[in-house]
């Protein structure tokens, strides 16, 4: 899947990304969004900037990632031009910007390698998202933006994973059950 999502041709990413990001404005969950967190998109990654800029543009709190020692922590910007590289090189805001907790964020934007239909995701293995956003889970605020060759029938997920409530690609969008049934091969 990364080497896949790396060697897609950069009109390609950004048409993809485009209607991703389109989809994602015209929901009523975003229309009714106050604060808002994104990624910094790397290796190719479902952009975010059009989200960045439709969130500010629409007076909202606009959070990114940054890396704290273990942890995941959600900060604001005014734009673009506040983010600094960060741990493993990804753009996040500084240790002087806001911070909020997780559980005062409308909606959080996750990155991933794979997702299903469920909802479920495979990260890049340091769980930073799941240890940051578990006590989210089914509350309809975790939103996974990939490309659609992304989202495959079904991951096999751990306890620890963190579970989307809607998954959006640049053909679809998906929203799974309320209530997960956990990761139980019993469907």
């Amino acid at each position: 899947m990364l080497a896949r999502r790396k060697g897609l041709p950069l009109a390609e990413a950004s048409s993809a990304s485009l209607r991703v990001q389109s989809a994602f404005i015209a929901t009523a969950e975003f229309a009714e969004a106050r604060i808002i967190a994104v990624y910094a998109p790397i290796h190719n990654e479902v952009d975010t900037r059009g989200v960045m800029l439709a969130a500010l543009n629409s007076s909202k709190v606009l959070l990114l990632p940054a890396v704290s020692r273990n942890s995941l922590e959600l900060r604001s910007i005014c734009g673009p031009e506040e983010l600094r590289e960060g741990a493993y090189g990804i753009p996040e805001p500084t240790p002087e910007s806001p911070l909020y907790p997780p559980e005062e964020v409308d909606l959080i934007v996750v990155p991933g390698i794979a997702f299903d239909k469920e909802g479920r995701r495979i990260g890049y293995g340091k769980g930073y998202y799941d240890r940051a956003l578990h006590r989210l889970e089914g509350k309809g605020r975790l939103v996974g933006f990939c490309y659609d060759f992304q989202l495959v029938d079904r991951i096999v997920g751990e306890p620890h994973d963190v579970l989307m409530d809607m998954v959006i690609t640049e053909r679809r969008v998906i929203r799974p059950k309320p209530s997960h049934p956990g990761y139980s091969d019993a469907d």
